[in-house]
């Protein structure tokens, strides 16, 4: 069925939509959206315990706080059909700042996340914001409505607890892997024209984001399609990956399982395997510091690896269900593995290519795109870090990012930051301050802060690149697990200078 919609082609249709029909200009009805496997899955709510309760626990206290952390209003409570929190400081400073959490997975329970920079914003008198959304799964379009809807609500929420309060001089927003998607989508251009709740930010910080949009989908696809070929099934069909799984990993990988920490967990086979992770490293981002302990040691592997099992429920490349059709595309793909330009050609020449569906992610006329876009058309500060070593959000989002950016002619906007952490979002929260505090200061008439070449193949195979952004030095609300990744960097890398 084609999706040519004559209502939904592009931004500029969409507000001439708008204003037609404000002005009475047409009498024909807009065409009604299709629907979707996510549209009808309704069963999502918050704990009912979450959902009675009306405020949640203080930060505990830490060395150096200048503002009692039990002193805040802290409000608990459900937005259509959405948790939240609120958090706002006795000395208030006027700004909100809006948090995005990552992905959440598929089950039915909703949850909200509080910012990992939380003692930051408390002791610096911001306040914060946090939605569950409304909806699991790969959903960002209700991830941007539901923390744009939360934003818009703030007032009244403050006032039906018994603390009136103006209006939010200005809005920030910052989140992580998923919520880095929402971040990134909340302040673009396209966000503005076709979201249904609209909020103008000042500034963004999207962390360890999926900030290339369906870019990283592509990327998993290639992961698995360059999988088959080296482990001799390249014409086999991706949706029936579980029927040769075992059969591909066991020709890749001698060791591909948990291990104790901090064990190496997975180990390439010579040959096949080998080929395979240098066609890994370029798919994710190049040569670079950290790829080796992100495969080996990050864990985050085994989730990105094999994404597209087949869901019987939904299209393959459907991104189960959010959208009606596939929008996998490996057909810009060059594969390269290092030093074998014969290997190269071979690797080219057999991994299945994919091509997406017509408007599988097109314009919609009842608001967002179901996955909405990071076009890099916006004219507000933006810091982006993100680990070197992540191969479930690969640091090549960055690469993507920067220059759909600098094709929109917006690059002084952007800030980007190469973290040495090996897995998934794992920063130090002194990393995370960093960044935020250096783009408010930005937003606030200072200079633009200093960034890291994220394109330039030398620079980011440097065995330095990283260094200068990078915080090892732990916190009170570090977790272990991230101090335990930094020791295998310190143990198996040159330190930095």
């Amino acid at each position: 069925m084609k999706l040519h919609s004559p209502w939904g082609l592009t931004a500029l249709a969409l507000a001439s939509l708008a204003a037609l029909a404000a002005c009475g200009g047409s009498d024909d009805p807009v065409a009604p959206e299709e629907t979707r496997a996510q549209d009808s899955r309704n069963s999502f709510a918050p704990s009912p315990t979450d959902a009675a309760a009306t405020t949640f626990a203080a930060q505990a206290a830490a060395t150096g706080d200048v503002v009692d952390m039990s002193t805040t209003s802290r409000w608990q409570g459900v937005l259509g059909g959405a948790l939240y929190h609120v958090e706002v400081p006795a000395n208030w400073n006027g700004k909100l700042v809006m948090y995005a959490h990552g992905y959440a997975g598929t089950g039915n329970t909703l949850g909200v996340s509080n910012p990992s920079i939380r003692r930051y914003l408390i002791q610096n008198g911001y306040a914060w914001a946090a939605s569950s959304y409304s909806k699991n799964y790969y959903d960002v379009r209700v991830g941007v409505e539901d923390t744009n809807a939360l934003a818009l609500e703030f007032n009244n929420i403050a006032a039906a607890r018994g603390r009136p309060l103006a209006t939010p001089t200005k809005y920030f927003i910052t989140g992580h892997s998923m919520g880095g998607h929402i971040t990134a989508a909340a302040i673009e251009d396209e966000a503005a024209a076709t979201a249904i709740h609209k909020v103008k930010y000042n500034g963004a910080v999207p962390m360890c984001g999926v900030v290339g949009d369906t870019e990283l989908f592509n990327e998993f696809a290639a992961m698995q399609v360059t999988a088959q070929a080296l482990a001799g099934v390249p014409a086999y069909p991706t949706s029936k990956w579980t029927d040769i799984q075992a059969q591909v990993t066991g020709t890749l990988f001698s060791s591909f399982a948990p291990a104790a920490f901090p064990t190496a967990s997975i180990v390439a086979t010579p040959g096949a395997g080998a080929k395979y992770v240098s066609a890994l490293q370029n798919i994710t981002g190049g040569p670079r510091p950290m790829f080796a302990q992100g495969l080996a040691y990050g864990q985050a592997f085994f989730s990105a690896y094999g994404t597209f099992v087949a869901d019987p429920a939904t299209p393959v490349g459907s991104v189960t269900g959010i959208l009606n059709k596939n929008v996998l595309d490996t057909t810009g793909f060059t594969y390269v593995i290092d030093g074998d330009a014969t290997a190269s050609a071979a690797l080219n020449a057999s991994a299945q290519k994919i091509t997406p569906d017509a408007d599988a992610n097109r314009l919609r006329t009842d608001g967002l795109r179901w996955i909405p876009k990071a076009n890099g058309e916006f004219k507000i500060p933006v810091v982006s870090i993100h680990t070197l070593g992540d191969l479930f959000v690969p640091f090549s989002m960055e690469q993507t990012y920067q220059k759909r950016v600098a094709a929109k002619g917006n690059s002084a906007w952007l800030v980007q930051r190469a973290i040495r952490g090996i897995s998934h979002c794992d920063f130090t929260v002194a990393e995370q301050v960093t960044a935020f505090d250096d783009m408010l200061k930005w937003e606030a008439g200072g200079a633009k802060p200093a960034g890291d070449d994220v394109v330039t193949p030398a620079t980011v195979a440097a065995t330095t690149y990283g260094c200068t952004h990078t915080k090892n030095t732990p916190g009170p609300d570090d977790g272990a697990s991230t101090l335990g990744l930094r020791q295998i960097i310190a143990a198996t890398t040159p330190a930095c200078p």
